[in-house]
């Protein structure tokens, strides 16, 4: 199956390293970030998983639940996190998926339903399972990033997408580029001149149909 952005992800029950979970009740009424990678005991990717341990203040901060997917077992799984926070200084408290049998992986359209993982594999036989997933408290996929494996994921643009994202779903605004919190939002085109007036106050109307205005508190 193909994931795309509105879709509801499926409903898996995976094995991680803290049990057996399922995939909508581990969401519940929370916003979720899946993010996956090709294989335990690499170089970037434990760099990236550090850096999703030292975050926890600031996925707790915004309401949001993290969770690791990557196509190596259990044991692997509970082994690597012991270099994970030896890199990172900090507890890798979120559950790894064990997706040794690709149905996640697959599932999200990482990669193809005939794929499979050969004997004496290497990363190279999952790279593009190296994706980051925001899932909204409705359970829809609300933002996909796919990157290669020579360069390291930037969470702090992770976490800027994900505020956008809480920022627009909760407040009827949108977000322009560059965009951080405490800076001004985008009224939607379908509100007339009076209706965002009235409902947002004072506003820039830079074009006919780009007008900002404060972030709503």
């Amino acid at each position: 199956m193909s994931l795309r952005i509105n879709d509801t992800i499926p409903d898996l029950t995976v094995e991680t390293d803290q049990g057996t979970i399922s995939l909508h009740d581990w969401v519940s009424d929370s916003w979720a970030i899946l993010f996956s990678h090709p294989k335990d005991f690499t170089p970037v990717c434990t760099t990236e998983f550090g850096a999703v341990a030292q975050l926890a203040d600031e996925w707790e901060k915004r309401g949001t639940k993290v969770m690791g997917i990557s196509v190596d077992g259990v044991e692997e799984h509970k082994k690597w996190k012991g270099d994970i926070e030896t890199f990172a200084g900090a507890k890798a408290g979120f559950p790894i998926i064990a997706d040794n049998d690709l149905t996640v992986a697959k599932a999200f359209d990482m990669l193809p339903a005939d794929a499979y993982l050969p004997d004496g594999r290497t990363p190279n036989d999952s790279a593009t399972v190296r994706a980051v997933f925001i899932i909204g408290p409705d359970k829809q996929l609300k933002l996909s990033m796919t990157y290669p494996m020579t360069v390291g994921r930037n969470f702090a643009e992770v976490l800027r997408a994900l505020d956008g994202l809480q920022t627009s779903t909760g407040k009827g605004v949108a977000t322009p580029a560059n965009w951080n919190v405490g800076d001004d939002v985008i009224i939607p085109a379908t509100l007339s001149d009076d209706d965002a007036k009235a409902k947002f106050g004072d506003f820039n109307k830079i074009l006919p149909y780009l007008r900002t205005t404060k972030a709503p508190s």
